[in-house]
C-alpha cells in the first residue's frame, strides 16, 4: 500500500513534507508526480520498517482532489472487474509505469476515489 496526495504546486507540497517530516522526493517531471519516500527502504524496494508506507504528491486535477490510499494487488483487471460487479466504477483503467508496475483508479461503492497498483514482477514484465 502506499498514499497519494494531491498538489496545487507540487514544490511547494515537497518542501512543506521534507520541512516537517524529513521526507525525501524523487520527482518525476514527466508525469507531474514525486515520489515520497518518508522511510528507509530495503534491498527489494520495501520500507524496511514494519507498517511504514511511502507515497507520492501528484499534480491535483479534476477527476482527483482529495489523498488517495492504494491497494496492492496481484492482477489489477481482474480487480477492476470484481470492482465493477460488486458496485464501485472504473474511474481511470490500468495505467502502466515503465519499470515498475501499473496503476488504476476506482470509485468504491460510497464515492471514495482508491488506487490500485500491481508490481510489474518478473512474469508481469513479461506479459506487459
Amino acid at each position: 500500500m502506499h498514499f497519494e496526495i494531491p498538489a496545487d504546486d507540487e514544490d511547494r507540497a515537497r518542501k512543506f513534507y521534507e520541512s516537517v517530516f524529513g521526507w525525501t522526493f524523487q520527482v518525476l517531471p514527466e508525469m507531474e508526480y514525486s515520489l515520497a519516500m518518508t522511510t528507509p527502504l530495503d534491498d527489494q524496494g520495501i520500507p524496511a520498517e514494519p507498517g511504514a508506507i511511502n507515497g507520492g504528491i501528484f499534480r491535483r486535477g479534476d477527476m482527483l482532489q482529495a489523498p488517495v490510499v492504494t491497494i496492492d494487488v496481484d492482477d489489477i483487471d481482474a480487480a477492476l472487474e470484481q470492482i465493477g460487479r460488486t458496485g464501485g466504477e472504473t474511474v481511470r483503467g490500468r495505467m502502466e509505469v515503465p519499470g515498475s508496475g501499473w496503476n488504476a483508479y476506482f470509485r468504491d461503492s460510497e464515492g471514495n476515489v482508491i488506487g490500485l497498483w500491481q508490481n510489474a514482477g518478473p512474469a508481469a514484465r513479461l506479459e506487459g
